[in-house]
């Protein structure tokens, strides 16, 4: 399958959902960059205020239209409508959707697996409905109306690749998917954290492949569904399309903020845990072992809008899943960059110290290979010390 063009891209329009959001900002941004033109989508009229005017120099290069409800059957038909490609962004970050069957498990004397499973709907409604249809709704929409349409991005994550094994380090590629979280969804109980249905509602979203949830009888015909997504919809349809699909699946995304935020508190989520534990003068109270141990892999948000855009214009991105990642990280590795600063940023508080080095000892129990990412895109991604410094910067320049 053809990718765009390669520069100049005047006249080459790309919709990118969700524009509102963290990451989607900085990919508009990007490819306005680029010299495309620009469709966001925002879930309110009032929301697309700050984009319009952050992006006013480029003209008519760069519109906003309202989606109101990316779950809902033909939302993104309109906006679908004489685009080159489109960046599908738009999801829900949360930590915090209920846990249907409550802290006793499924089938449980507390929690009886008949009313635990009427619970399900709320988890679906609060996190899952939105990544899965929402993809999957899109897709659809392109299928029906998206007929200039040559590429579609899929914003994923490695929450989708990844699964826990506290006995062994482990590392993942493409080929791999986080069935775990599907299977503790089924089952419920204490293990269904919030990151866990996090997990799920990214693997759903993205494979689709076909997860039944079964019902009581009396509210069966209004719930139980087959969620089938991106991977899946494209494969039984590719035949007949002209374009192509491309998923990009990050880990943790830190770095500047470019969209509309007030106060620390207004932070997505990845930004406010690092606001929370490299900002806050005590770590928010979190103890020096914490800092020193817990982590993840990650990416800074500007490689992962790079990204996105390089998915857009490289052939050989076609049809394939791609991890990006600069690598691993302890929260006392940020830290550390952090307190190197010079001269060091004025802020309104102190920066937490922990214990200086204490990381470089630290295993690292999940890793990522980006063979692919670097095949295909050639990226070069900044570093932890490049990331602090300019996150750091920019909360100076809000005042926090």
């Amino acid at each position: 399958m053809p990718a765009l063009t390669q520069p100049p891209h005047a006249g080459q329009r790309v919709l990118v959902s969700g524009a509102n959001g963290y990451v989607a900002a900085w990919v508009a941004r990007t490819l306005l960059e680029r010299g495309y033109t620009v469709r966001s989508t925002v879930r309110a009229a009032a929301k697309g205020t700050h984009l319009a005017n952050m992006f006013s120099a480029y003209g008519d290069r760069h519109e906003v239209v309202v989606v109101s409800d990316i779950t809902e059957k033909g939302a993104f038909d309109e906006a679908v409508r004489g685009v080159d490609a489109i960046e599908h962004v738009a999801s829900p970050v949360t930590l915090q959707a209920g846990d249907p069957y409550g802290e006793q498990g499924p089938g449980s004397s507390a929690v009886p697996r008949s009313q635990a499973l009427t619970r399900i709907p709320v988890l679906i409604l609060e996190l899952i409905t939105p990544a899965v249809n929402g993809t999957l709704g899109i897709l659809q929409s392109v299928l029906e109306h998206g007929t200039s349409v040559k590429r579609v991005v899929v914003t994923s994550s490695c929450a989708a690749v990844l699964h826990d094994d506290p006995t062994q380090p482990l590392e993942f590629d493409e080929g791999d998917w986080n069935e775990q979280s599907l299977e503790i969804l089924e089952e419920g109980g204490p293990r269904l954290t919030g990151l866990v249905k996090y997990r799920a509602s990214k693997t759903l979203a993205e494979k689709g492949a076909s997860y039944l949830i079964v019902l009581p009888e009396k509210s069966r015909s209004q719930w139980q569904t087959i969620l089938v997504a991106a991977w899946k919809l494209w494969e039984e349809n590719k035949d007949r399309i002209n374009w192509d699909l491309v998923v990009i699946n990050p880990p943790y995304v830190f770095g500047p903020t470019i969209h509309e935020v007030t106060t620390p508190a207004s932070l997505n989520a990845s930004t406010l845990d690092w606001y929370n534990y490299v900002a806050h003068p005590t770590s928010s109270g979190e103890t020096h072992e914490f800092l020193a141990t817990k982590g993840g892999s990650w990416i800074d948000v500007r490689d992962l809008a790079e990204a996105h855009t390089l998915a857009l214009e490289k052939e050989d991105a076609s049809a394939k899943r791609i991890i990006v990642s600069a690598g691993v990280w302890k929260w006392q590795d940020y830290i550390d960059a952090a307190n190197a600063i010079s001269p060091p940023p004025k802020l309104s508080q102190c920066l937490p110290v922990g214990v200086p080095g204490a990381a470089a000892a630290a295993m690292h129990m999940v890793r990522f290979k980006t063979d692919r990412a670097k095949q295909v895109f050639g990226l070069e991604y900044r570093t932890i010390a490049e990331t602090t410094r300019d996150t750091l910067a920019d909360f100076e320049a809000r005042g926090w």
